[in-house]
This record gives structure tokens, sequence and C-alpha cells, in this order.
């Protein structure tokens, strides 16, 4: 069963935005509200490692990387557009009493 840990409040992710957080083990990751549902993957663009909490939502629950503008699916990971082509690794998030939690 996976281990989840608290990484931000629903307060410090408005619908619409991202914010990257740090695991205790150095993970960075991306924490996204995309109409009230939060998502969580992987904070670096598989392209060239640029953080994608320093990106945009773009249509379709995708986030677009500001440094080469390669696009992910923020549920899947899955690649969208080139440059890109390796998917980013998502996380299964829960929300509590308005925390939230990420698998580690």
């Amino acid at each position: 069963m996976a281990e989840f840990v608290k990484v931000a409040s629903l307060a410090d992710v408005p619908p619409g935005s991202l914010l990257g957080v740090e695991l205790d083990d150095g993970t960075q990751v991306c924490i996204a509200n995309i109409e009230d549902e939060i998502y969580a993957f992987q904070d670096r663009c598989s392209h060239r490692d640029f953080p994608l909490s320093n990106g945009e939502l773009v249509d379709d629950h995708q986030v677009q990387c500001a440094w080469h503008g390669a696009r992910f699916d923020v549920r899947s990971g899955r690649a969208m557009c080139l440059p890109a082509v390796k998917p980013i690794r998502t996380y299964e998030v829960k929300v509590e009493d308005g925390e939230i939690f990420v698998a580690v």
C-alpha cells in the first residue's frame, strides 16, 4: 500500500494554478488544480529537465513547459507534443480536510 505525504494545502493551489513542491527525498513534484481537481506529476520536463511548475496549464488537462513548449497530459503523464517524446511520472493524490497528499 502506498504511503501518502502531505505536500500542500488547497489554499496554496488555487484553481488554474501550478505549485512546485519538494518531497523529503528531494523529488520535485508539481501540483496542478484544474477545475478543482488536484493532480500531481514530476516537476521536470522530460525534454530538458526544466521545472514544469514554471509553465502553464493549457488545453484539456495539459501542462506546457515554459522553456521549449513541450506539453504533457497531467492525468497520464503522456507527452502530447514535440519536443518531448518521453512521458513524465504521475502520482496518486488524495485531499483530506483541505490538505493535499501525494503517494510516494
